[in-house]
């Protein structure tokens, strides 16, 4: 799993590296992804080599290594290009791939861990699907629906009151609109995801909690984006 400024990260890095034949300054990498110090530099690097996508070498300046690319931009990424800006629409963060259906059940992508408490996004890697009964979902025919859905594995405790629990599976359905006490997916000025209730009440967003230890999340519209509505929770035991 990544975040949105850790993908874009290792998307400047990559594509920097290839046509310069060594890796960018903390200064060249900080205009690229739009922060305002080199800290903020160093806590991405910091997440992205945890998450095995890039090596440090230590006592070398500019060392960094692509050690490997999620697949969502591993197909995508053919020749070397920087980084460009552009007016991506929120499916350009979660990269949804068509469900395929096989006889009673649906094939849905699975894109790691969101949180119900500290806010992350999450990228899918290659070859991590879920079979889900049509009728888990309301279905009697899904070859004749054309919703779309992804999974989503929750991290944290702030939704227990709606019966969500940590560890359990989210189904969503992949939809930028939501109604006032939707469970949804939001994304936060472009690059944070979290699981929340949903409210619009006076020209402000409140992204809600389930748990009385979690306070109310409050922004303006422009700071959300909504990804998707929780369809029905999946528990392992």
């Amino acid at each position: 799993m990544l975040t949105r400024k850790q993908l874009e990260l290792l998307e400047f890095i990559h594509s920097y590296t290839l046509e310069n034949k060594i890796s960018p300054s903390f200064e060249e990498m900080k205009v690229a992804v739009n922060l305002r110090s080199k800290s903020g530099i160093f806590r991405l690097i910091n997440g992205l080599a945890e998450r095995g996508f890039i090596n440090q070498i230590k006592q070398r300046a500019r060392a960094l290594e692509i050690a490997r690319m999620p697949h969502s931009l591993s197909e995508n990424i053919k020749s070397p290009s920087l980084l460009k800006k552009s007016s991506a629409s929120d499916a350009d963060v979660l990269p949804f791939n068509p469900a395929y259906i096989e006889n009673d059940f649906l094939n849905i992508p699975l894109y790691g861990r969101i949180a119900a408490g500290s806010p992350i996004l999450a990228v899918a890697d290659p070859g991590k699907t879920l079979d889900i009964p049509n009728s888990f979902l309301g279905m009697k025919n899904a070859k004749n629906s054309h919703k779309m859905y992804y999974a989503l594995e929750i991290s944290g405790d702030s939704m227990e009151e709606a019966g969500i629990f940590d560890g359990d599976m989210a189904i969503i359905e992949k939809s930028e609109t939501a109604e006032n006490g939707n469970i949804v997916v939001a994304l936060i000025n472009d690059h944070e995801a979290t699981l929340k209730k949903y409210y619009l009440k006076q020209k402000k967003i409140m992204l809600a909690p389930a748990n009385k230890r979690y306070e109310t999340q409050i922004y303006s519209p422009n700071q959300v984006k909504i990804q998707g509505r929780l369809k029905t929770i999946i528990r392992k035991y």
